[in-house]
């Protein structure tokens, strides 16, 4: 009796070694008006888009199990290049196998370039033609970060997807400085693609950067292009502008980027801020909102936001939302949700998070499949009226 061979588990760093699977792979799969669907292939699985992209900041989304953060529908995670090169430090995270082993998710990670953080440090910060210096928020100790250095973080983190490094001002501001950071963000975008050189398996993201100011989202996108990148990153929005005037530029800012390449609103946004940048053309986006609202007692819903502190649920044994099958909807009350939350229990941030991380997931699914079958419009229409008619009415 001959016994059959077991099957071995290849992980994808060994597929890359071997050759299979080596490419970063963009394919468009439908497309309603400016609203596009498609799907983003990496060696570590498949990113569905429209793709929202929960925040796991320091190797973690908060509140969650990564298992649980996949039962959510999520396809990829978003991490934090400045805070993880200052803890436990990007070294020590490579020689502990990368951060995919780290954290525990071996499915597709984008890390963000760091410049974003460092930018808001304001008076912690010193910045030139090289790069920024900056003290840490935890310790005051002096650090560097240069395009240089941020792709050797971000390899050493072992990303799937690696942004550029660029300077990121916050809005208002008047045009020529803008015009001087995009210009500086563009010759350290330079930069970053010669160093982050040829790395099968990896992406590299351009950012597009010209505040609400065509012309210089326009000279940015050129400058993009020609250095050329395997996705564009719509950068320096949700800074302060506000929704108009994020949307004023999303109506241009798509047409300048390629076709065929996947485009990224970073930092982005509120449940009708993603309907908004998906119908104007964007392909994935992420945001601490999900996340930071569970922990603070806002869930998301079809209806609009829920206040689960309000006293108004203390007695009231119906779900947060009856047609959502998250452990939160699904097993607890209102009223427990209220009292958790009111008593501080760790509990509460478990649940509202998991829902409101389901609730996102949810819109990206819907949106997918209605591009799909050409009703983008139809289901925006429904999305709209449903949160506009508000939540139930109290007992």
């Amino acid at each position: 009796m001959h016994r059959r061979a077991k099957r071995s588990k290849e992980t994808p760093e060994a597929k890359l070694r071997r050759g299979k699977q080596v490419r970063v792979t963009f394919e468009k799969l439908a497309q309603d008006g400016h609203a596009r669907t498609g799907v983003l292939r990496t060696p570590r699985g498949e990113v569905r888009t429209p793709a929202f992209m929960p925040v796991g900041t320091a190797a973690t989304v908060k509140a969650m199990l990564p298992e649980s953060v996949r039962e959510t529908g999520a396809d990829i995670l978003l991490g934090n290049t400045y805070h993880l090169m200052l803890r436990p430090t990007a070294e020590r995270i490579a020689r502990l196998g990368g951060l995919h082993k780290f954290m525990n998710w071996e499915r597709p990670i984008l890390t963000d370039s760091g410049g974003f953080q460092v930018m808001s440090l304001a008076g912690l910060r010193k910045l030139d033609e090289e790069g920024v210096t900056f003290k840490s928020h935890i310790d005051g100790s002096k650090h560097a970060l240069t395009p240089e250095r941020s792709m050797e973080i971000q390899a050493l983190l072992g990303s799937d997807i690696v942004m550029c490094f660029d300077e990121c001002p916050a809005l208002p501001a008047e045009d020529p400085e803008v015009a001087r950071a995009m210009r500086l963000s563009m010759r350290w975008a330079e930069r970053s693609k010669a160093a982050f050189g040829d790395r099968p398996g990896h992406a590299l993201f351009g950012i597009m950067q010209g505040g609400v100011t065509q012309e210089l989202r326009e000279e940015s996108a050129k400058a993009l292009v020609e250095i050329g990148f395997d996705g564009y990153a719509i950068g320096g929005l949700a800074v302060g502008e506000g929704q108009e005037a994020m949307f004023g530029v999303l109506d241009y800012a798509t047409g300048y980027l390629p076709q065929d390449r996947p485009r990224y609103l970073m930092g982005v946004g509120k449940p009708d801020d993603i309907v908004g940048a998906v119908k104007r053309g964007v392909d994935m986006m992420d945001c601490v909102l999900p996340s930071r609202s569970g922990r603070t007692g806002q869930a998301f819903t079809r209806a609009g936001v829920v206040n689960i502190k309000n006293a108004r649920h203390q007695d009231d044994p119906r779900p947060l939302d009856e047609t959502c099958g998250c452990p939160a909807c699904r097993n607890y009350s209102r009223a427990y949700l209220h009292h958790v939350f009111r008593s501080q229990e760790i509990i509460s941030s478990m649940l509202l998070t998991w829902h409101n991380l389901r609730y996102y997931q949810e819109i990206m699914a819907g949106m997918r499949g209605a591009i799909a079958d050409g009703r983008f419009a139809e289901w925006e229409a429904a999305f709209h009226a449903g949160r506009a008619d508000g939540d139930i009415p109290p007992l």
